[in-house]
């Protein structure tokens, strides 16, 4: 009886069927790793690369956009302060202009001390000094006034001009308060210059008993 073995031919077929299996599972991962690749190629051409290019176009738009604002900005240099100066001279011009529309004459003084000494009038001014003695943000607290200030409590006694326009006046005032807005409207009226802070003394009126304050303000007439 002959005897035929068959484990060596087995043995083959398996190892056969071992290397088949590991060339398959190593073309599966070379194609896998393939997709992969090719994916995120894809990825890099259709998403990044764009992306990239309109970020380089902002880039250079930017910088482009800087350098124009830097060539502009030197071409205004010194244009504020031109501005500045221009404004002050039309303010200037337009404040002579209207001084030089309403020249002072003594009836002139005259008709505007009695108009600084009524009730809820007010002085002759220029737009600017109006806006310094106004209560807007912009106003000057030294020359602002009271626009409620009763002027009936304020009486002239003296009024002298000498030769080179020098003018002094005397006179009597209820409180310190009454002096004060006198001399503000004074020295805002565009007839007088030269306002000094007035001098006062403590009197009592012999007749009435009543005290009061007497007071000498010294300025120019604006001719």
């Amino acid at each position: 009886m002959i005897k035929i073995n068959l484990l060596p031919q087995k043995r083959a077929k398996r190892s056969l069927a071992a290397v088949a299996g590991e060339t398959a599972g190593g073309r599966e991962l070379t194609i896998g790793i393939g997709a992969l690749v090719a994916a995120a190629v894809l990825v890099f051409i259709a998403v990044d690369m764009p992306k990239r290019s309109r970020l380089h176009a902002l880039e250079d738009s930017n910088a482009d956009l800087q350098k124009d604002i830097a060539a502009k900005q030197k071409q205004l240099v010194g244009y504020p302060e031109l501005q500045k100066a221009y404004d002050e001279a039309i303010e200037r011009t337009s404040s002579i202009k209207r001084l030089e529309e309403a020249r002072v004459v003594p009836a002139n003084v005259l008709h505007e001390l009695g108009e600084i000494l009524t009730p809820n009038h007010l002085p002759t001014m220029t737009a600017e000094m109006a806006r310094k003695t106004g209560t807007g943000t912009d106003s000057d607290p030294n020359k602002r006034f009271d626009y409620a200030w009763d002027p009936v409590h304020v009486w002239l006694t003296s009024l002298v001009e000498q030769n080179d326009g020098t003018l002094r006046i005397e006179g009597g005032a209820q409180t310190e308060v009454d002096i004060t807005q006198f001399s503000k409207r004074l020295a805002a009226s565009a007839y007088f210059a030269d306002i000094a802070p007035a001098s006062e003394t403590r009197d009592n009126d012999k007749d009435s008993g009543i005290d009061y304050f007497h007071f000498t303000i010294t300025g120019k007439v604006a001719y």
